[in-house]
């Protein structure tokens, strides 16, 4: 009697499939950074958790939260240098000097012509003036001949070679045409957007957590389904050897054969079955943060399913309020528009308001070195007009709109990207709730189809293929309803990360 392999091999098929499904899943949610996949020492340690206690941990190790977090204080650094340009900037300042000599200033030499003139005594009055061989006779003036008077260059020292300087500076920006306000906004754009990036990568943590636990939880169940149909396989192996060489003679040994072939071939899936549920629950472990040969086994025995009743114009509505990639555009927006006005502000003339204080310790006292100049303060204001730039504004503020307008046609891509993809996860959910229920009949239907033909084969009143094709149908309407529970709750988990974590509540009706 000759087995037909349309069937069987394609149940083989459909349960391995499903478990290397399982793993591919697990590791590509799993996404291990350098930092998570370092080892750590001490000997591998397998845990039992739950759910629950699977998302604290991994809030708690994993890598990818602290560096998100950095990348928000980084962000609010730079706000806060952006705010810093509303405050005056106040410097100390000192200086210590020492020339090689003092300087100096050289008066060069000159004179100073006086013309001749004539004297005249004072008050119409006379001097007596002795002559010799004349006598003494009065003089009412004298006559000056004219002459010049040589003044010799003069070398002045300045200062002493050393000095030291002090001052206190004073600079307020009070009219910049819009330039802080502009930064201020770009910083908090950024802001913004660094936390609704943290925001992602915690519900992308929780939704990678979810989907490797309930893919161990799958891959355990595939296993067991591996394992409970090669253990009835072997059986029936064991009485198709009997019944061959014992029996009737309904059954030979090309029964034998095949049925021999068909637990061999199964058993091969079991190891690779056994090995996938092994490196879900490493991928499980990595994910949560812990060593590469750690593993976490999950406390649940069954994966939830929990029908939930929303529609699909309240989800996207809800996603354009809390989805983190949407946020981001909007405050790329802002940033953008923060942009625009630092560059325009480059029309616009800039007022600041300055001041010093200063004291110079010079141990010289004349020359400049003098107490008036030793010590003083000085008040102004400045400020700069724009005149002629070569275009540079305005092609600037040209770039800055240019950009906001392309952020603004992506948040229109993305807007119709967001309801596509949740149009298709809705319709995912739908699809798997509907077929719940039918993949869990048809389960029920093939356990009691398998035990109807099991007895009945020990009767010998049904052939061998028979018996074989309701073991294995068994298996494949058992892997799909497990498969079906996964999907279910994976498109759950995928949902919530698109919407956002604030539905997560209410997306689970609690």
């Amino acid at each position: 009697m000759i087995i037909k392999h349309t069937l069987i091999p394609s149940a083989i098929a459909m349960l391995l499939l499903m478990g290397i499904l399982t793993t591919a899943e697990a590791a590509d949610a799993a996404k291990p950074s350098a930092e998570q996949i370092i080892p750590k020492a001490g000997v591998p340690v397998v845990r039992e958790l739950s759910l629950e206690d699977c998302l604290d941990q991994a809030i708690q190790n994993n890598h990818r939260r602290p560096a998100s977090k950095y990348a928000v204080v980084m962000a609010e650094a730079q706000h806060r240098q952006a705010l810093a340009g509303y405050w005056p900037q106040l410097n100390v300042r000192g200086t210590f000097q020492r020339m090689d000599e003092s300087p100096n200033f050289l008066f060069p030499a000159s004179s100073i012509a006086i013309p001749a003139q004539n004297l005249p005594i004072p008050m119409g009055g006379t001097i007596p003036v002795t002559i010799p061989g004349v006598g003494t006779i009065p003089v009412g003036s004298f006559a000056i001949p004219a002459q010049n008077f040589q003044i010799p260059a003069q070398d002045v020292k300045l200062m002493d070679p050393q000095s030291f300087i002090g001052s206190v500076n004073l600079t307020w920006l009070l009219y910049d045409g819009g330039m802080r306000q502009g930064y201020k906004q770009q910083a908090k754009g950024l802001v913004d957007i660094m936390k609704e990036e943290a925001r992602r990568t915690d519900l992308e943590i929780v939704d990678s957590v979810k989907r490797l636990y309930y893919g161990a939880v799958m891959s355990k169940q595939l296993y067991q389904i591996g394992s409970d149909t090669l253990a009835r396989m072997e059986a029936t192996l064991n009485l198709t050897e009997t019944m061959y060489k014992e029996g009737s003679g309904k059954v030979n040994k090309t029964d034998f054969l095949d049925n021999k072939v068909m637990v061999e071939t199964i058993r091969a899936m079991v190891a690779l079955l056994e090995k996938n549920v092994e490196m879900a629950k490493a991928a499980l472990a990595n994910t949560m943060g812990l060593a590469w040969n750690d593993s976490v086994q999950p406390s649940a025995r069954n994966i939830p399913f929990a029908p939930y009743a929303e529609n699909l114009e309240n989800l996207v509505s809800t996603a354009y309020r809390f989805n983190p990639d949407w946020a981001k555009v909007e405050a790329g927006i802002r940033a953008a528009e923060g942009a625009i006005k630092t560059a325009r502000s480059g029309h616009y003339p800039k007022i600041a308001l300055t001041g010093e204080i200063h004291k110079w310790w010079n141990d010289y006292n004349a020359g400049m070195a003098t107490d008036r100049n030793k010590e003083g303060a000085t008040v102004g204001i400045g400020m700069e007009i724009p005149i002629f730039d070569g275009f540079l504004t305005r092609n600037k503020v040209t770039e800055t709109r240019a950009r906001l307008d392309k952020i603004r046609e992506e948040q229109i891509l993305l807007k119709e990207g967001l309801g596509l993809q949740i149009k298709d996860l809705f319709l995912g959910l739908t699809a798997a709730h509907k077929s719940h229920q039918a993949t869990l009949d048809a389960m029920n239907a093939a356990v009691e189809n398998r035990d109807l033909n099991t007895r009945a084969y020990q009767s010998e009143l049904v052939e061998t293929e028979k018996v074989i094709r309701a073991q294995l149908m068994e298996a494949m309407m058992s892997a799909q309803h497990y498969k079906t529970r996964y999907d279910h709750a994976a498109l759950q988990s995928q949902l919530n990360l698109l919407v956002g974590s604030e539905f997560l509540r209410k997306l689970e009706g609690k």
